[in-house]
C-alpha cells in the first residue's frame, strides 16, 4: 500500500525536482540508446560481410587441405608442427560506458614451420588458407562480441529509459498535480476565510 502524499510545499518542491531529474535522465537513456543503436548497427554490417568471406574462405581452405590429403596421404604429423599461437591479444574501445572487445594477432615469424622434406606445394597452399581462416575468424568472433554486448546494453536502456517514461515521470508529475490541487484548494479557503473575518469586522 502506498504511503499517504503530505500536501506541503516542502514535499511539491522536493516533487518537482524528482520529476526535473527523472526527465533529465529519460534524455540520457534515450540518447545513450540512440548512439549504441547506431554503433550496433554497423557492427551488425560489419558481421554481415565477414560471414559472406568466411564462407567462402572456409570452403576454399578445405579444398586446399583435401588436395593435401590426396596428394601426402595424412597429413596430421606436419600439421602437429604447427605450434600453439599465443599471440592474440584483445584490446577494448568503451562506448557509452559499454566495453566493446577488439581481437588482434601479430605473429611471430611468417615462415611456415614444418620443414620441406617430404611437403609439397598443396600442403602450402592449404596452410596459407587456414591462416586466413584464422585471421577472419578472429575478426567476426570480435565483432560477434560486440554486437552481443551491445545488444545487451541497449536493452537494458531501454528498460530503464521505460521504466522512468511509464512510471517514475507520470508518478512525480501526478503527486505534483494533487500537491498543487490540495495548496491551491488551502489558499482559497484561506482567502475566503480572511475575507468572511474582515467583512464581520467591516459590519461592527
Amino acid at each position: 500500500m502506498a504511503m499517504p502524499i503530505i500536501p506541503t510545499k516542502g514535499n511539491l518542491m522536493a516533487a518537482k525536482r524528482s520529476l526535473a531529474l527523472c526527465k533529465l535522465g529519460y534524455d540520457l537513456m534515450d540518447r545513450k540508446r540512440n548512439v549504441l543503436t547506431r554503433e550496433l548497427m554497423q557492427l551488425v554490417e560489419q558481421a554481415k560481410s565477414l560471414r559472406d568471406s568466411i564462407q567462402n574462405i572456409y570452403v576454399e581452405a578445405y579444398a586446399m587441405l583435401q588436395n593435401a590429403n590426396i596428394t601426402l596421404g595424412v597429413i596430421e604429423p606436419f600439421a602437429n608442427c604447427v605450434p600453439i599461437d599465443h599471440n592474440i591479444t584483445i584490446h577494448t574501445r568503451t562506448v557509452m560506458g559499454v566495453e566493446i572487445p577488439t581481437v588482434e594477432h601479430t605473429p611471430d615469424d611468417p615462415l611456415i614451420p614444418y620443414g620441406f622434406f617430404n611437403t609439397n606445394i598443396e600442403l602450402d597452399i592449404a596452410y596459407t588458407a587456414f591462416c586466413k581462416v584464422r585471421d577472419i575468424t578472429l575478426q567476426l568472433a570480435s565483432v560477434d562480441n560486440g554486437v552481443y554486448r551491445l545488444a545487451g546494453a541497449i536493452a537494458a536502456t531501454q528498460k530503464r529509459a521505460n521504466a522512468l517514461k511509464n512510471i517514475l515521470i507520470p508518478r512525480y508529475t501526478e503527486t505534483i498535480r494533487i500537491i498543487s490541487d490540495h495548496l491551491e484548494e488551502k489558499e482559497r479557503e484561506e482567502f475566503t476565510r480572511m475575507k468572511m473575518i474582515k467583512t464581520r469586522k467591516n459590519l461592527r
